[in-house]
């Protein structure tokens, strides 16, 4: 192929990014190799963002963008054996970020990975997550953000869990934007995922799911 997905997407050419991808699938292609293109090109919009290349509005496209694709390779991925056999997961935006594209991403890959998840949305409220804990009982929860401030709802939000009693029996992982190790330390989470693929081994490797 030799139209690039990851920099025609990043670029924000919708027609020409579907077209490689209906091409690719045409022949036969890895619909995981696409998703992780996809993965990549949704890095490279998430930098341009934080340096001010791109606005809210070119983050809001590339979304819409990336739904598309998601549901092209969704059916490639999707067929018998698809069982929901890896558990429950839990995941949001925390309060005071609406960031959901990167959420969205990890939900699509867990999904299609066999897992059973729980998406509340963006701007979750730390008792939102409490409270579906309790209902579901789901070993797995997932906090994303997008902004700094992100952080601390995330710290808030696994407070909340042992306020609750609950943080002994869930396995926390958060993600989105510039996380790294000390982040995922000040918060109290248990893991960090760069990407999407990561969130899917993390979630795979705490429930013993193949």
């Amino acid at each position: 192929m030799a139209k690039d997905l990851c920099k025609t997407l990043a670029d924000l050419k919708e027609d020409e990014a579907l077209a490689i991808v209906e091409e690719r699938l045409n022949a036969g292609a890895d619909p995981m190799g696409i998703l992780d293109d996809a993965s990549r090109a949704m890095e490279i919009v998430g930098n341009r963002f934080s340096k001010s290349e791109y606005f809210i509005p070119d983050l809001v496209y590339s979304g819409e963008i990336l739904k598309q694709i998601n549901e092209m390779v969704k059916p490639k991925l999707t067929g018998e054996g698809r069982a929901k056999t890896g558990g429950k997961v839990i995941i949001g935006t925390v309060a005071g970020d609406i960031h959901d594209i990167g959420k969205d991403i990890v939900v699509f890959m867990l999904d299609v990975s066999g897992f059973d998840v729980i998406d509340l949305g963006v701007d979750v409220p730390a008792q939102k997550f409490v409270d579906k804990i309790k209902e579901t009982e789901a070993p797995i929860v997932g906090l994303s953000g997008f902004l700094t401030i992100a952080y601390d709802a995330m710290k808030q939000t696994i407070e909340a869990m042992k306020a609750a009693g609950l943080r002994d029996n869930v396995k926390v992982m958060i993600g989105g934007g510039q996380i790294t190790e000390e982040v995922m330390k000040y918060t109290g989470a248990d893991a960090y995922g760069k990407d999407a693929m990561t969130g899917v081994s993390l979630a795979k490797k705490w429930t013993g799911a193949k």
